[in-house]
């Protein structure tokens, strides 16, 4: 499982010009999932959002969590995070989980996120198309790949 987070301000995701998820302060996640993803990479991946301090205490440094930055999620499935550009100039997919992988995991890493963080979770539509906007708050954004646990 591959995350881009992006700390926020403010983000949204509309399909068809309709508002399916929006968020205040907090983190937009786009997830990509992988054929060799389990349960495990869920409960990881989870875990680590949820704790990760990336917003600015009283200070301004980076010390607090979600939790304690009274943040939201909003989280956004993006298999092109599985690009492979290795040959040519057309992306490869291939790594990508097939829906029927990656619905299901999908929707328990939104349950787990809901239930690690005890904050809301807004989502877009697995598998549509979507208009994503954000205000990047920072900027910050990170990569985290549930495979390369640095």
């Amino acid at each position: 499982m591959r995350v881009v987070i992006q700390r926020v301000s403010s983000t949204s995701v509309h399909i068809s010009d309709q508002a399916k998820g929006i968020i205040g302060k907090g983190m937009l996640v786009l997830l990509g999932i992988e054929e060799a993803d389990t349960q495990e990479d869920i409960e990881w991946l989870c875990g680590k959002l949820a704790r990760l301090r990336i917003f600015p205490d009283e200070n301004g440094v980076m010390n607090l969590d979600i939790i304690a930055a009274e943040g939201d999620f909003l989280v956004v499935s993006q298999f092109t995070l599985h690009a492979s550009t290795k040959k040519g100039n057309r992306p490869s997919y291939i790594r990508a989980a097939r829906p029927e992988t990656a619905i299901p995991l999908y929707e328990n890493f939104i349950q787990k996120l809901k239930s690690e963080s005890v904050r809301d979770v807004q989502t877009g539509e697995f598998g549509a198309m979507m208009q994503v906007g954000l205000v990047n708050d920072g900027p910050v954004t990170i990569i985290i790949d549930s495979k390369n646990r640095e």
